[in-house]
């Protein structure tokens, strides 16, 4: 992800592999995925400033219906992103690409299985089932938990090795 510029370090010479992901991040991370199509879709999210480096994404994601804001004037870029908001978000973008995602994993099998909140229920299920995400040890899950760019890289590595099969 680093190598095909999908992913950029917090600076020159560091990537910062622990530091969490926020939700502006990782639609730009899907935005380059896709070539960073150019779009004509204004959105009322009154929280993303025109000309920001990652207003083209959150644009684009949107009109896609790849992601969506908390309401429909707050889409929140700088909030971290949780596990099961990543999940949802790829998962909506692979069903935007007529990708296959009827690959259901058990969330049951992890301790805390039963804390994924029931909007990304099924997000989690396909990302589980289709190696995308797995626990952190200790048979835990944490669907709540934030995602560091470490992990946001391994599952987007994870993401396209799997497009690759």
């Amino acid at each position: 992800v680093y190598d095909n510029k999908l992913m950029d370090g917090t600076s020159s010479t560091t990537f910062a592999p622990l530091m969490t992901t926020n939700r502006a991040m990782v639609v730009t991370i899907l935005w380059r995925l896709e070539g960073q199509p150019e779009t004509d879709a204004t959105l009322s999210f009154t929280d993303v400033e025109s000309g920001v480096w990652y207003t083209n994404a959150v644009n684009w994601a949107a009109s896609k219906g790849i992601v969506k804001g908390y309401s429909d004037t707050v889409f929140a870029p700088n909030d971290t992103v949780t596990r099961e908001q990543l999940a949802t978000i790829l998962y909506r973008y692979a069903e935007s690409k007529g990708y296959d995602v009827s690959a259901k994993g058990d969330l049951t099998t992890f301790a805390d299985g039963a804390k994924t909140s029931s909007w990304a229920a099924e997000a989690m299920e396909w990302a589980v089932g289709s190696k995308l995400l797995s626990g952190k040890g200790g048979n835990v899950l944490d669907p709540t938990g934030t995602a560091t760019r470490a992990e946001v890289a391994q599952i987007f590595m994870n993401f396209a090795q799997g497009l690759q099969k």
